[in-house]
């Protein structure tokens, strides 16, 4: 699911920034050397500005939300998590919570050592 999330993100960036560049400006742009005048025959004179402003509004529109959504999936991963987050955790389940002391920066656990066995009086 997120991958075709992502798929369809960047599909939508590429077409928005392709719509973008269409758009005639001052200086005539991208959409010059795609022969402006063949996209007003379509459209119209004034047809060609409205669907290309049109499309932008929609495609930006998409990407935005897509981009939320995405944010949403991930953020409920457990991969995403602050460090904070997971040293916490780290610290709630380790064996300091035991009693144990954890030498910081470690990742073992510490290494208990067995009690000493109990010493035998020989009485004659």
């Amino acid at each position: 699911m997120y991958t075709i999330g992502i798929v369809f993100f960047v599909i939508i960036a590429v077409l928005q920034t392709l719509v973008i560049l269409m758009q005639s400006s001052k200086g005539g742009g991208l959409a010059g050397s795609f022969g402006s005048v063949g996209m007003g025959a379509v459209f119209g004179s004034r047809g060609t500005a409205t669907f290309l402003s049109k499309l932008t509004a929609i495609l930006a529109a998409g990407f935005m939300v897509l981009a939320l959504i995405l944010g949403f999936i991930k953020s409920g991963t457990n991969g995403t998590r602050s460090l904070v987050e997971q040293e916490r955790q780290s610290r709630t389940t380790s064996p300091a919570a035991v009693g144990v002391p954890v030498v910081p920066g470690s990742q073992e656990a510490p290494a208990t050592t067995p009690p000493p066995p109990a010493q035998q009086q020989n009485t004659p």
